[in-house]
């Protein structure tokens, strides 16, 4: 399964690190609604809460749209001339985790690598066009490639840059992605294709898409100091799963041997799409260039979040944007977004 390139074959090997979100990107990619089926009768309203995700952002950096050959002109007609279009074959649009993840090097150097992707575990067909973004995305930058021996979505972890990783079992664990998956696996992949010395493992509701991904329940904000919702109503179905984390964060050092600092964050939406009730959730954020972008509900505790929000990142500007349909998409900005960290594409 494994595909690489470079002297070492593996990014830590060949000098290569993930660094955090938080760090200056020189652009974010995202990708174009592209199954209908997915989105039914929200297809347009996706397209336009997509189009506001990309012009809210590319107020802070450069935003690329992948899309379909042949829709470059129906991007451009929603987002505008400040949005570029990079037409390549795709399925779906949750560009976090069908595309690669990018590292870095001391030299100021940045490759792609892509983990394996099968459409969380099998959940949408077909699904071998965003199986191949990742080399695909590569290929266009004239950047080296690595294919990591892991089947594993970029919404499912997050890192400090600092050689820590924050994680949830459901799906990294799932046998549906990976045969026998276990936690020692994911650790040495981690540690040799993202620069990972240390791993956090969380719990999280398994969601009907990704089995629970971190990015609706977690967010860095800075080294040692993660984001955790702790809902304080005992009726959401995150209740448990965080006094679960709390308890095992309680007291946890990252790799550089410092204290983690749990900021609880307690604010919960609920919202309706094609009369659906949906948790709207504000951690699903994007951390653009000096910029917050964080889905909003359209009620009351949208400005309650956005203000605690803005307390956390203090130095940047904290922007809401509908999230109704990207929840019931299955996700929010973070789920359909992937930055590019600034440095020169090192050639494989």
């Amino acid at each position: 399964m494994q595909m690489t390139t470079g002297q070492s074959g593996t990014p830590r090997a060949d000098g290569f690190a993930m660094p955090a979100e938080w760090e200056p990107h020189q652009c974010c990619f995202m990708a174009w609604p592209a199954r209908p089926s997915l989105w039914g009768e929200l297809f347009g309203q996706a397209k336009l809460d997509y189009a506001e995700v990309a012009r809210t952002i590319a107020g802070f950096e450069p935003v690329v749209m992948i899309c379909r050959p042949g829709d470059a002109a129906d991007v451009i007609s929603h987002c505008g001339s400040s949005v570029q279009v990079a037409e390549i074959e795709i399925d779906d649009s949750w560009t976090r985790d069908s595309g690669p993840v990018f590292v870095t090097s001391g030299q100021g150097e940045v490759a792609a690598v892509d983990f394996g992707f099968n459409s969380w575990g099998g959940k949408y067909l077909p699904y071998d066009r965003d199986a191949a973004l990742g080399r695909a995305l590569a290929d266009v930058l004239g950047t080296r490639y690595y294919r990591a021996p892991f089947v594993l979505e970029g919404g499912a972890f997050f890192t400090d840059g600092e050689g820590t990783l924050v994680t949830t079992e459901g799906p990294v664990l799932d046998p549906n992605r990976n045969p026998d998956p276990s936690r020692g696996q994911f650790e040495q992949v981690a540690s040799d294709y993202l620069g990972i010395d240390r791993v956090l493992w969380l719990v999280a509701f398994p969601d009907r898409d990704t089995d629970g991904h971190i990015d609706g329940i977690a967010q860095y904000a800075r080294p040692a100091q993660l984001l955790l919702l702790v809902p304080g109503d005992e009726e959401h179905e995150n209740y448990g799963f965080a006094r679960e984390n709390l308890a095992r964060l309680a007291g946890t050092a990252d790799a550089r041997g410092r204290r983690l600092e749990v900021i609880q964050f307690d604010v919960t939406a609920t919202a309706s799409a094609d009369g659906e009730p949906l948790d709207v959730p504000y951690l699903n954020c994007y951390l653009a260039n000096g910029g917050v972008v964080v889905p909003v509900a359209g009620s009351p505790s949208d400005e309650i979040a956005l203000a605690r929000l803005s307390e956390v990142f203090a130095d940047r500007e904290v922007v809401g944007v509908p999230g109704a349909a990207l929840s019931y998409g299955g996700g929010g900005p973070h789920c359909i977004t992937q930055q590019m960290p600034l440095g020169r594409p090192v050639p494989g």
